[in-house]
């Protein structure tokens, strides 16, 4: 009995230790802002401290007159406390953030459509910008059961994060619950990728450089990983939804540890929970499976997708064994993928491949792993422990339709603008009127010889409206 105690408080001081080397190893955001928006009391949630972006308080960082804080009528239980109050905008408001540390950032953006008498969320409809990005349009909040959090990734070279909320017309308001403004790890988006286009494979550069929203971030064969067993808090949710079919397919959990290495995949691209589970196609004798396991992602057209997929064999008894292809949209993007190869002759340490595809007409998103011409009989013949999707910027640097930011804020009716232009176009033209009358009167007294000049072109009123719109705006 004494040996069985004293086995299992070692067992518990070897947790506890990994436990602390964990958190002393995890990542620190240099900026860090965590909004509680239209609270009045800081909130935390998995450990974080989200702040009251009330007036009294010296970090709020909300630039705006027009908005009020709404409550949720009834408590919502289970739900954090973030879910439980929002910030409601009748014109266009911004946060803004200052930026000590350029380059990648994560900016989440978190809704909840709570039930109040005072306001019915449900009616909101609004544009959200994030530095000239145009992130939302039209939106409205999400669904009534569930809170909706969003995610973008951005490159940010100046010294601010702006998050302007527009409300789509006088009549509407806009309204967000959280705002998470995280700097991230310089490896999370390196500069370079393989665009998949067709049968060929290509280059794609400046990936750092673009804008992305998240759609969809998969665990595979695994349970859910929640924002507290993330080291980027992240959610990762099972593949089971996605998987077109999983005849073939085994799933297999790891009880070892995950062995990251420098220059390979973090754990910020990937925490363990992702990379201790997997699906895989295994040879039961000599011959190989003819089989590819595949997972179907819906998507929106015309865009441009980065699809990362993320490899740990836990499941070899050797080293030199696996072997395998990978496919996006039904095209080679990876032949013979030898994991023992790229991860430095390593079992169990990770490995991603990032991929540029376009969605096309199809609006589904398709990657698939199976056996390689190099694949042997009595082994792992493909494997796959996670899936992330996500939409890249379009041409006018938006990730919800063709209308650039700079226009979503012209089409903000502006009531004092309205009456100012005509009124500045009649003081205009009274002046204009005097000039002409004083200047005649001037040449008729002092050369009453001197035709007026024949070739003075006329301003259209349309000209006139549109260089004083100019000098307006």
């Amino acid at each position: 009995m004494g040996t069985l105690l004293s086995s299992h408080g070692f067992s518990l001081f070897l947790l506890w230790t990994f436990t602390l080397y964990g958190l002393c190893l995890s990542f620190s955001p240099i900026d860090n802002y965590l909004i509680n928006s239209g609270a009045s009391l800081d909130s935390v949630v998995d450990n974080r401290r989200f702040i009251s972006d009330s007036s009294n308080s010296p970090d709020s960082h909300l630039s705006s007159g027009r908005t009020f804080s709404l409550c949720a009528g009834t408590l919502l239980p289970g739900l954090p406390q973030i879910y439980h109050t929002a910030r409601v905008f009748n014109s266009p408001s911004k946060y803004v953030f200052n930026v000590k540390d350029p380059g990648t950032h994560m900016v989440r953006l978190h809704f909840h459509r709570f039930n109040s008498s005072r306001l019915d969320l449900g009616n909101s409809r609004f544009h959200v910008l994030v530095n000239g990005l145009v992130a939302l349009t039209n939106f409205s909040g999400g669904d009534l059961v569930n809170p909706k959090v969003i995610e973008y990734l951005l490159c940010v070279n100046s010294e601010k994060v702006e998050i302007r909320f527009v409300p789509a017309k006088k009549s509407n308001f806009a309204f967000v619950n959280a705002i998470e403004v995280i700097s991230a790890p310089k490896d999370l988006v390196l500069e370079t990728a393989q665009y998949v286009n067709g049968d060929k494979i290509e280059e794609f550069q400046g990936l750092n450089k673009q804008a992305f929203e998240t759609m969809y971030r998969v665990t595979v064969g695994g349970p859910k990983v929640t924002p507290f067993n993330d080291s980027l808090w992240r959610t990762w949710i099972p593949d089971d939804e996605y998987l077109k079919s999983s005849e073939g397919s085994n799933k297999v959990y790891f009880g070892g540890r995950i062995k990251y290495q420098d220059g390979g995949a973090s754990r910020e691209v990937g925490p363990d929970n992702v990379y201790d589970s997997a699906r895989l196609i295994r040879s039961k004798n000599a011959s190989i499976p003819n089989v590819n396991l595949t997972w179907e992602f819906p998507v929106s057209e015309d865009y441009k997708y980065l699809v990362r997929m993320h490899f740990c064999d836990i499941a070899s008894i050797s080293l030199g064994l696996l072997y395998f292809n990978v496919y996006v949209n039904e095209h080679f993007a990876y032949k013979d993928l030898d994991l023992s190869d790229v991860t430095n002759y390593m079992l169990a340490s990770p490995f991603y491949a990032d991929f540029v595809v376009d969605a096309g007409r199809s609006g589904v998103i398709t990657v698939s792993v199976g056996p390689s011409s190099k694949s042997m009989g009595y082994t792992v013949d493909a494997i796959l422990n996670g899936v992330e999707i996500m939409k890249m910027n379009n041409s006018v640097y938006s990730l919800d339709g063709k209308v650039p930011a700079e226009l979503i804020m012209k089409c903000w009716p502006r009531r004092t603008l309205g009456i100012l232009l005509p009124l500045i176009a009649f003081a205009c033209l009274l002046l204009s009127l005097s000039a002409i009358v004083h200047r005649r009167k001037s040449n008729a007294e002092l050369f009453p010889w001197s035709k007026l000049p024949t070739d003075i072109h006329d301003i259209s009123p349309k000209q006139a409206k549109l260089q004083l719109s100019n000098i307006v705006t």
